[in-house]
């Protein structure tokens, strides 16, 4: 074999060396098969190109949890009735806007928080809607310096786990309009009166139970949930738990049991 053909098998193997080399550490790079390595869901965002930045849901879950932040709902009023993120506030609409270019009033929020350096978090419908962005480019333009986009929305926030807060008339309404819809009782005590017309009792402690007797509507658990406590964090808490029993549509009110007169039985008003 001449010194020529010996030198070009030489590269050849070499080059077959180096090409195996990187096809091991681009396959190392990558995730591995049992998503160990895979980012976390809560993480994403979308990554939408526009003037404020975006949030991820792990990091709206710590916001929440500190209290470090304003949360403003972007949509209408009727919608963050029907449900919204617990602790948003609602934002009166912008005047002369249209239903398909729906923007929240920047200038109501410049006269509640004149604090132009206080971190603002809005959100609206999800991957499609462009309210939250709107609304954050009219309040940079106004001089807020910390505003961000929860541009998942409603939708991501329920879909990764999140409860929602509903406003009673919204409730009442939904309850009325909806004969598919289930009203959760979740006071700690079974049995208690006055008791709630058409209502499910389910505490806390049995919320894991209710799957298996029938409580729960196990064959569609994207059926609508409306959950009622003594006041809104017990109602709260017995929400959260049937969410982590793989029910999606799930809303708490946040008053007092009290405050719904009109849900009471007859007899019991």
């Amino acid at each position: 074999m001449t010194t020529g053909r010996q030198a070009g098998i030489v590269l050849i193997v070499g080059m077959m060396v180096m090409s195996a080399i990187a096809a091991w550490t681009k396959v190392q790079s990558q995730p591995s098969a049992d998503g160990r390595d895979a980012p976390s869901v809560f993480d994403g965002v979308l990554s939408s190109v526009a003037v404020s930045p975006e949030m991820s849901t792990a990091e709206l879950q710590a916001v929440l949890t500190e209290a470090s932040a304003i949360i403003l709902d972007a949509r209408p009023y009727e919608e963050y009735a029907v449900s919204h993120i617990p602790g948003a506030r609602a934002v009166p609409a912008k005047p002369g806007t249209t239903p398909a270019l729906y923007v929240a009033d920047a200038t109501e929020i410049a006269k509640t928080i004149p604090d132009k350096s206080q971190p603002l978090v809005l959100y609206c419908n999800g991957l499609f809607c462009g309210r939250s962005e709107r609304f954050a480019d009219d309040l940079i333009k106004l001089g807020y310096r910390n505003v961000r986009r929860y541009q998942l929305g409603a939708p991501g926030w329920r879909a990764l786990g999140g409860v929602m807060q509903v406003e009673k008339p919204a409730l009442l309404r939904l309850l009325a309009q909806d004969a598919t819809s289930v009203l959760i009782d979740g006071r700690a005590e079974v049995g208690l009166k006055p008791h709630l017309r058409n209502a499910v009792s389910i505490p806390l402690p049995q919320a894991s139970q209710a799957k298996d007797d029938g409580r729960l509507p196990m064959t569609d658990h994207n059926t609508r949930i409306f959950v009622v406590g003594t006041n809104g964090g017990e109602a709260r808490a017995v929400a959260e738990a049937i969410v982590r029993d793989a029910f999606h549509n799930v809303t708490f009110f946040g008053g007092a049991f009290t405050d719904l007169p009109e849900l009471l039985d007859d007899e019991e008003r």
